[in-house]
């Protein structure tokens, strides 16, 4: 059980001054303190959010109404660019940075009374899938130490379950809020592609990253999409919300309403047993309450993730470009020329899994390479988009697990590449085609939380929210 109610009800609680931001910065503060050894966070932002905690408590006092969030504290992925600390995205060549600006997602949830309290760890660059990656530390696991909690957002989501923050934000670009909330117990919400800016966010491959939240129930989910939503002037890529609130359809779906596809690739051989039970039972409680379940299939779907992994180094490599030890970030003190500043400052500041999809995404792209990996690659998701949009004529959801184990141990992967990849297998579809998806908890094994996915078409959002709510509802 949370220490914390619910974000609506901190935020009423706060403005009607049944309490104060201030003695809610600090409940958030003292536990990230009592569980550091956790690793879930970087560095505190104490000084800036308490601060911000005694602005919002005086206004509170003279009568202001401050906002959906008011006074409500959460945690950043520390690739968001925010005031009050370093943005490092846990990479020594981005140790130091002091960003000149926030985030749009920052600055629209800050609008609303939210305060940041502290910087998630990651993995650096958001290049992993364990938060084993990280140039500082490995976040373990919250219901198991000595497990992973699933990355790049690991921190995020273990620091929503430890209790650290009612909720924090994290991004996905191939699973990478999905995959932690399954792995921690969490409710991780990726949305459309778009739909929520990414200016002010470290870029990993631009064409897959997406923001969303990671919380303890669907409704605060929702409402913290509700909050960043929307388009933004200094993101070209973002598109227009629904104008209907996302918090709407978690208050009033009808299961009865939906038309739910299973995707057979999902469930099919590699799946761990007692997954592919608690995903089986959680398809028979829909059943039971009205809903309409098919089995579908996605032909390229086993494709999704050799796909993934070509589109998206070649973005890493080509975004990763601009550290050059020359303008901001890391810069080798001992350097004597410009080739050898170029040279060390990568070299040192850049980890190993960093340099490897640096090197994966300079070949694909390289000349005689490219037609035969790159745009193939290309052609591929083409195809995958088609067969999800004709897939989407026949229902209006689709679910299966969210990974095919719960989490495994602090370094079992981690000196083989290609295993640690295979765990994002059930992830990077939504990714590729910009479709939304959740991942509610529900159920453990042996103590570790197991996670159902459930994904809509482009722009079906609040939909989405809805269905996930619902389902919620009879797995609780």
């Amino acid at each position: 059980m949370s220490q914390w109610q619910s974000i609506t009800k901190l935020a009423n609680d706060v403005q009607s001054g049944r309490t104060s931001a201030s003695a809610l910065v600090d409940q958030a503060l003292q536990t990230i303190e009592d569980k550091k050894e956790f690793n879930a966070v970087i560095v505190s932002i104490t000084e800036r959010a308490r601060e911000r905690a005694k602005n919002i408590d005086n206004r509170v006092t003279n009568g202001e109404t401050i906002g959906r969030l008011a006074g409500v504290p959460f945690i950043a992925k520390d690739n968001f660019l925010t005031f009050g600390s370093d943005t490092t995205a846990a990479s020594n060549i981005l140790k130091g940075f002091k960003a000149p600006y926030q985030s749009t997602a920052i600055e629209r949830l800050e609008a609303e009374g939210a305060i940041c309290v502290a910087k998630a760890n990651l993995d650096a660059f958001a290049h992993g899938s364990s938060t084993e990656n990280s140039d500082f530390m490995t976040t373990k696991n919250p219901h198991d130490p000595t497990r992973v909690p699933g990355g790049s957002s690991g921190g995020s989501a273990a620091a929503v379950i430890l209790d650290m923050a009612p909720f924090a934000l994290g991004t996905d670009t191939g699973g990478s809020i999905r995959l932690p909330a399954s792995f921690c117990g969490a409710v991780g919400y990726k949305p459309t592609y778009g739909l929520v800016s990414r200016s002010g966010v470290v870029a990993m491959a631009s064409s897959t990253d997406v923001i969303g939240p990671l919380t303890r129930t669907v409704e605060d989910a929702a409402l913290v999409l509700d909050v960043m939503a929307g388009k933004d002037a200094l993101d070209s890529t973002t598109i227009d919300r629904d104008p209907t609130s996302y918090q709407t359809s978690t208050t009033n779906y009808k299961l009865a309403n939906a038309k739910i596809g299973v995707i057979r690739e999902y469930m099919a051989e590699g799946l761990d047993p007692g997954v592919k039970k608690q995903i089986e039972n959680a398809i028979e409680k829909l059943k039971v309450a009205g809903a309409t379940v098919s089995e579908i299939s996605l032909p390229s779907l086993p494709l999704a993730l050799a796909c993934y992994y070509i589109i998206m180094p070649a973005e890493v490599s080509s975004n990763l470009s601009r550290y050059d030890g020359q303008r901001y970030g890391f810069s080798h003190p001992k350097a004597t020329s410009l080739d050898d500043s170029y040279n060390w400052s990568r070299t040192e500041g850049f980890g190993r899994e960093a340099k490897r999809r640096i090197m994966i995404g300079t070949y694909v792209l390289s000349s005689g390479y490219y037609d035969a990996y790159y745009k193939k690659a290309q052609q591929l998701r083409t195809k995958l988009i088609d067969e999800f949009s004709q897939a989407f004529r026949t229902v209006d959801f689709m679910i299966g697990p969210t990974a095919p184990t719960p989490a495994f141990e602090i370094g079992q992967n981690i000196s083989d590449p290609l295993k640690m990849y295979l765990t994002d297998i059930m992830t990077v579809a939504a990714n590729l085609v910009g479709l939304p998806a959740i991942s509610i908890p529900i159920g453990q094994i042996d103590g570790l939380p197991i996670g159902l996915q459930l994904m809509a078409a482009q722009n079906k959002d609040r939909h989405l929210l809805g269905l996930a709510k619902a389902t919620e509802g009879i797995l609780s």
